[in-house]
């Protein structure tokens, strides 16, 4: 599993202070203010996570404001193809340090504990084998994440503020995107010519592990084809 360095200078209380600070400040202002904020507070001790789906863009977007960011990348061990070359084309053309973030276990390994095809018995737990568990080890040493958190992904997401205090990892959590719309997403791409997952543009707005994604229907949820016929929504990331 990884274990990034320590690089907390800060006590919680301290971190919990900034981001009640960043979201009074910030209000309703653009992802490139809250970029600059993000980069200007936690100089050093940012980490941007990035699924390398629909949210390349913010690892570019922070890299501009902050050169040389951590960007953690789960690396599942069950990504399509186009996400993996995703991640290799992104690498290219930011000023950023991506570092693959692994879980304790490789998929065969957890197959000789659990048995194969653990997505489709208890998805739940293999998110918090390979996602969850592998993501609270890799963020315990920063004091902020950035996320690609966007309103328009669920009810669950409708909420989220641009910057919110992350009781589960006990550090600052930074949402640029959170009221940006999917057309915005590939308007930002384009802009900047930001290598997105081709998939994006092939039936898929929201992808995750292959066994568990499905296309989604014209008019649909854009998270519906994530685990479709089961009750789960989430793989626990922001829970």
């Amino acid at each position: 599993m990884t274990q990034t360095p320590n690089k907390r200078a800060r006590s919680t209380e301290e971190l919990q202070a900034l981001a009640d600070q960043g979201a009074a400040e910030l209000g309703e202002a653009t992802a490139e203010d809250v970029a600059a904020w993000a980069a200007r507070t936690f100089p050093g001790t940012l980490a941007v996570a990035c699924s390398m789906a629909g949210d390349t863009v913010l690892p570019h977007l922070i890299a501009r404001h902050c050169p040389g960011v951590d960007v953690l990348f789960l690396e599942t061990g069950y990504h399509f193809a186009e996400t993996l070359g995703t991640r290799d084309a992104l690498a290219s053309v930011i000023d950023a340090r991506i570092i693959d973030v692994l879980p304790a276990q490789t998929v065969a390994e957890q197959d000789a504990e659990y048995g194969p095809r653990l997505y489709e018995r208890d998805p739940g737990l293999c998110c918090q084998l390979r996602k969850v568990e592998p993501i609270n080890a890799a963020l315990s040493g920063y004091e902020a994440w950035v996320t690609g958190i966007r309103r328009e992904d669920n009810a669950l997401r409708a909420n989220a503020g641009l910057v919110e205090w992350d009781a589960t990892h006990q550090l600052v959590k930074i949402n640029p995107l959170a009221a940006w719309s999917f057309d915005d997403l590939l308007d930002y791409a384009s802009q900047w010519s930001v290598p997105i997952n081709l998939l994006l543009t092939d039936g898929y707005p929201s992808i995750g592990c292959e066994p568990c994604t499905r296309r989604v229907a014209p008019g649909e949820d854009p998270r519906a084809g994530r685990w479709a016929g089961l009750a789960k929504t989430e793989c626990g990331l922001h829970l």
